[in-house]
C-alpha cells in the first residue's frame, strides 16, 4: 500500500512535471477574448464537408493580426504623421521649386473622408464586445488610434506643429452618438488598460463615484 502513499509536497511535484506545451492562455490581458474575433457570415451549424465557422473565424483572426495599418499606409506612400491638420505656418511654406511633398499642407479633418457604409459592425456592436457572459462590467475593446506621442501638448494644442502623431494601441472605452467620437485610453508597456492607480478601466472609465 506504500505505492499509493502521496508525498506531502504533492503540489510542487505537479509543478515540476512538464508533459508538453500547454493550451492555457498565459498572456494577461484587459480585453475580452471575443473582442478579437472577426465577424463572419457563416451559419453556426453547417453540413459535413463545409467550412466550419470556428475555422473561418480563426483564419480571419490570424489574417487581421498580420496587418499593420502604419505599414499599409506607408506602402502607399502615406505618412501617418501628415494626416492630422496643423496650424498654418506661412514662414515655412514649401514651394513647388523645393519639390517637397506635400506642397499644400493637410487642412481637412479625417472625419470628412470617413465612410461607414462597409463597416461590419455598428459602433454600439463594437463597444458591446467588451461585455463578457455573466459579467456586469464592460471591458475595453482593443484598437489602434492615431494619437500624439506627447499627451500634455496633445490635449493642450492638438494642431501644434511640434506634435508627432503615431498609430498607438488603445482600449476603446465608449462612443458618443452626438459627436460620433470614440473615447480611447492608451495601453501601457504591458498592453494593459489601467488607471493611475493600476486598476483596470471598466465601463467607459465611469467609477461608482461618478
Amino acid at each position: 500500500v506504500t505505492t499509493f502513499k502521496m508525498p506531502e509536497d504533492f503540489g510542487s511535484v505537479l509543478d515540476k512535471q512538464v508533459i508538453g506545451p500547454t493550451t492555457e492562455n498565459l498572456i494577461k490581458s484587459d480585453f475580452p477574448v471575443q473582442s478579437f474575433q472577426p465577424k463572419v457570415q457563416i451559419p453556426f451549424q453547417g453540413l459535413p464537408g463545409q467550412l466550419s465557422r470556428k475555422i473561418e473565424v480563426e483564419r480571419r483572426r490570424q489574417l487581421y493580426l498580420s496587418f499593420d495599418i502604419a505599414q499599409l499606409l506607408a506602402s502607399e506612400g502615406i505618412d501617418s504623421n501628415q494626416l492630422m491638420p496643423r496650424h498654418h505656418d506661412p514662414d515655412n511654406m514649401a514651394t513647388i521649386e523645393d519639390r517637397k511633398d506635400p506642397v499644400f499642407p493637410t487642412y481637412l479633418p479625417l472625419k470628412i473622408f470617413d465612410n461607414d457604409e462597409y463597416d461590419c459592425r455598428t459602433p454600439e456592436e463594437w463597444i458591446s464586445l467588451g461585455l463578457e457572459p455573466g459579467s456586469h462590467d464592460r471591458k475595453p475593446v482593443p484598437g489602434k488610434a492615431l494619437l500624439p506621442t506627447d499627451d500634455a501638448l496633445g490635449h493642450e494644442d492638438p494642431k501644434s506643429q511640434k506634435l508627432i502623431y503615431k498609430w498607438i494601441d488603445v482600449g476603446v472605452l465608449d462612443y458618443d452618438k452626438e459627436t460620433e467620437l470614440y473615447l480611447v485610453h492608451k495601453t501601457d508597456k504591458n498592453g494593459l488598460v489601467r488607471d493611475e492607480e493600476g486598476r483596470p478601466v471598466l465601463n467607459g472609465g465611469v467609477t461608482p463615484e461618478g
